[in-house]
């Protein structure tokens, strides 16, 4: 069932952060690719449209992906067509991911990101040689304003990453069929919002003399946005700083 307009928009904040970098493809051939990605959906949706249907939640709707670093966690939450607000799904676990807390600087310093990103149909690989993937949309205007260097920063599987956050086979071939599937019924893009660790305001007062607690701060404010309401804000970049809107 395609969604309305509105609804689109409650769930995606149609504004758009950066500009997406996507990996090249391998030498598999084109009807592998389709096969392959048309397999693993054929393979999981079944059990995936029953798990959302207990939650009142429907195959196809947008989607929004929030992780967490410290933690390896990948949340996958759903919008709800009837109030427009997100509900969350599935936490999966983070298979491997590379460096410690704090933002990605340079090509090569093996860090995971950490802001705010999003990922239109360009950006899915399903000719991944890590199985199926899609590229995060490193690095955004926030982090070139900063002179922030790397691309192809992907969620993907096999079990490895550097710089990536790194999922099961079989993790990922649920969430890039629920990603996929809602890009086909409308959702112009998903947004991919990473963050060091679950940002409470006590670990947030723990973390006063971090080196990167100004940043933090700054990813602090999108991420209460989201937990106060459930709905995702429009991010900008004003003054060298994400704005939420």
């Amino acid at each position: 069932m395609k969604y309305s307009p509105l609804i689109l928009w409650l769930c995606t904040a149609l504004l758009a952060v950066g500009q997406e970098e996507v990996a090249p493809s391998s030498k598999i051939n084109t009807m592998s690719t389709v096969d392959r990605a048309a397999t693993a959906e054929a393979n999981v949706r079944p059990a995936l449209e029953r798990d959302l249907a207990v939650l009142g939640l429907h195959y196809g709707a947008p989607v929004f992906l929030r992780a967490f670093k410290q933690e390896r966690s990948l949340e996958v939450w759903l919008c709800q067509r009837e109030t427009g607000r997100f509900l969350l799904f599935r936490s999966y676990s983070i298979a491997a991911a590379s460096g410690g807390l704090g933002p990605k600087l340079a090509e090569g310093d093996g860090q995971v990101p950490e802001g705010f990103y999003y990922v239109p149909p360009a950006g899915m690989n399903p000719n991944s040689t890590f199985h199926l993937a899609f590229n995060i949309g490193y690095p955004n205007e926030y982090d070139r304003v900063l002179g922030r260097t790397g691309n192809f920063i992907m969620v993907h599987g096999s079990n490895v990453s550097i710089g990536c956050l790194a999922m099961t086979d079989a993790k990922i071939e649920e969430i890039y069929s629920l990603c996929a599937a809602a890009l086909r019924d409308g959702q112009p893009f998903f947004r991919v919002h990473v963050f060091p660790f679950r940002m409470s305001e006590a670990r947030m007062v723990a973390e006063k003399g971090n080196q990167h607690i100004k940043f933090w701060q700054n990813l602090y404010e999108g991420y209460q946005w989201f937990e106060d309401k459930h709905t995702l804000p429009e991010v900008i970049i004003e003054n060298g700083r994400y704005t939420f809107k």
